[in-house]
């Protein structure tokens, strides 16, 4: 036995997808196969329940190599990042403690949100104290004023202290990003200004190579509840406005492509945000390479055949976790949802990653809530070893059909774009704002109806939890943009949002009303109908924050009145079976009268009967759990 050798594809014959499907048909006994097992997601393509090697063929991204153009893969030999920690500048010395201690427990990139007052070389020295410019990332956000001033206070800083010996080790960026204003903060800019500004920024930054200086912030889409192919499509729209005009003011193309940083948010839709990642490298590579840059350096390896900068068609991406799925009941799953989603931004190859700390959608970040956002990052590092393997996700069927997918999707977007005249056009007229907010309305409602789940909010809420004592604020903390007197407003804005936020508020009604409503679960009957049925409705009304009241069953109806009465009830949910329904609630209704609101839960056949006979309340899967607790909490409210 030990001799013979094991033959796989002789011993497992291949076997067809039409095989595949049969078998499947066949399980599924009788019930459709596409309205089963295919989804459609929001992007606009379907999904199918598997993928097979068949599914990529002549598929060229799958063939592309690491750090190769289009770049797809990956832009560098490696898939090492940094992780951000960033800061709000209040006080210099105060911030630079800060970014010292956070450096020795792991971070290895900054983010210093500075304010346009304080600037000045004395101010920018006192910030960066016993900091190393070579050994960590650094990046700067500031008024878009400020940006070639603080530009040349970098550059001056970094020859004056010796770090200028390589310029090349000196990587991070400074976020200047004027389209984003408008977007925002509503500021009307016009074009000139636009391109003024990023202009001044870029040739001040020219003698630190390696620091990007124009931002692409496609997180204020992602907050403002973009699909993630929006997202995307509008971001290469974004960053292409801001290379065409530089290119048509004369600057050289390789170097206003180089000077493009593009800002992303990661959401909780795993497989495609890694995909995401692939599709926009892709694209942008191949956006950068139609302006035909020019390679300078002769001994470039990456400029052959034809002399064209390949460089300049890396995109240099930072991801940072969405705040759209952020809550602020049962807080603690945030964590498991930036989990996630740094693992699919560090899968696809990101450069730099921001994890938000877990209670920043309700009060300012707290040491402990900062050095779990850090170590998430770190585990991802020092024990899953996410750093040691180029695009883990390369060759996956699935992995490579969504990259295809979302970058036609992303792609047919940007077109449009730029058929009705580009991005800032798009902007100014506000249709790119009145888009991404009729896809944060569909969100929502999908959000209000649980088509979307947010853990421990729309669906398995913790029964017990108050909140409205730990919250700080009630929207995420950096929604709010300082006025920097750039212009009058004018333009339609895009503000971050929560798809969390208007469930919060009925928890918050409640514990402000003073007295929490007591549902009580009426379970009878059929044990597997009424055990099932009073743990949705248990969790249905808990996502108002109402006291639940379960029961093991009651041998009659006028029992369970009895003891709901006795519990001092204000909602009864009569849970059994369907067939039973027709016996039991109108017992129930009318031994409770209007002692009690009776809710029939589920949506039995006998539902028209019953509603002739005076009852009105059914809840079951396909009601919109928003509207109809807003609905009783109205109701409740007129009786108090």
């Amino acid at each position: 036995m030990a001799d013979k050798k094991l033959n796989l594809l002789a011993d497992f014959p291949a076997t067809s997808t039409e095989q595949w499907k049969e078998i499947v048909t066949k399980d599924l006994k009788g019930a459709d196969f596409d309205k089963k097992l295919v989804w459609r997601t929001n992007e606009g393509f379907n999904v199918q329940p598997f993928y097979r090697a068949e599914d990529i063929d002549g598929l060229k991204i799958s063939e592309v190599k690491p750090a190769a153009y289009p770049y797809v893969r990956s832009t560098k030999p490696n898939n090492d990042w940094f992780i951000r920690q960033n800061i709000k500048v209040e006080n210099a010395a105060e911030a630079n403690k800060k970014a010292l201690n956070v450096l020795k427990r792991g971070a290895t990139s900054l983010g210093f949100q500075l304010k346009k007052t304080d600037l000045s070389p004395q101010y920018i020295a006192d910030l960066l104290k016993d900091i190393v410019p070579t050994a960590v990332e650094l990046n700067f956000n500031i008024c878009v004023s400020k940006g070639a001033e603080l530009a040349t206070i970098l550059t001056d800083y970094f020859k004056t202290n010796g770090y200028y010996s390589d310029p090349t080790r000196l990587v991070g960026s400074i976020n200047i990003d004027p389209i984003d204003k408008i977007l925002r903060k509503g500021k009307d800019l016009s074009k000139e200004f636009v391109l003024e500004r990023i202009k001044s920024v870029i040739m001040a930054s020219l003698e630190l190579p390696f620091y990007k200086v124009v931002g692409v912030n496609a997180t204020t889409f992602s907050n403002a509840g973009a699909f993630l192919a929006q997202e995307l499509g509008y971001a290469l729209a974004w960053g292409n406005e801001y290379l065409s005009s530089l290119v048509e003011d004369g600057m050289d193309k390789s170097l206003a492509a180089k000077k493009i940083k593009f800002n992303f948010g990661v959401g909780s839709n795993y497989f495609m945000e890694i995909a995401k990642f692939r599709a926009a490298r892709l694209l942008w590579a191949q956006i950068v390479m139609a302006y035909q840059p020019k390679c300078i350096h002769e001994d470039c390896p990456n400029n052959k055949p034809d002399g064209l900068c390949r460089c300049a068609a890396k995109m240099r991406i930072h991801a940072e976790t969405t705040q759209f799925n952020m809550t602020v009941f049962d807080a603690n799953v945030n964590m498991l949802r930036t989990q996630t989603e740094a693992m699919s931004a560090t899968i696809a190859g990101v450069d730099s990653l921001t994890v938000l700390p877990y209670d920043i959608s309700f009060r300012t970040p707290d040491e402990f809530s900062e050095r779990i956002a850090r170590n998430q990052q770190l585990l991802l590092k020092e024990e899953s070893h996410f750093d040691k393997v180029i695009d883990p996700s390369a060759g996956s069927y699935y992995i490579e059909t969504l990259t295809k997918e979302i970058a036609e999707q992303a792609w047919k977007i940007f077109l449009e774009v730029e058929e009705n005249g580009g991005f800032f056009t798009s902007v100014k007229s506000g249709e790119v704002q009145k888009v991404i907010k009729a896809t944060a309305s569909s969100r929502l409602k999908a959000v209000s109806s649980r088509r979307e789940i947010l853990l421990g909010t729309n669906q398995f809420p913790n029964f017990t939890e108050t909140a409205k004592e730990k919250v700080e604020f009630a929207e995420v903390k950096d929604s709010k943009v300082s006025d920097c007197g750039c212009a009058s407003l004018g333009v339609e804005t895009l503000e971050p949002i929560r798809g969390a936020k208007e469930f919060e508020a009925l928890r918050f009604a409640t514990e402000d009303s003073g007295k929490t409503p007591k549902v009580f679960m009426l379970t009878i009957g059929n044990l597997a109908m009424r055990l099932a049925r009073a743990q949705f409705s248990s969790n249905f009304f808990a996502c108002a924050g109402y006291q639940i009241i379960d029961n093991l069953g009651f041998e009659t109806v006028e029992k369970g009145v009895n003891a709901a009465l006795e519990a001092k009830a204000d909602i009864v949910v009569l849970c059994s079976s369907d067939d039973e329904y027709a016996e039991y609630a109108p017992k129930a209704f009318e031994l409770l009268k209007d002692k009690a609101i009776l809710v029939v839960a589920g949506a039995p056949a006998a539902m028209d009967e019953l509603k002739a006979k005076g009852i009105e309340h059914f809840i079951h899967v396909r009601s919109n759990v928003l509207d109809t607790l807003k609905g009783f909490q109205e109701l409740l409210s007129s009786k108090a």
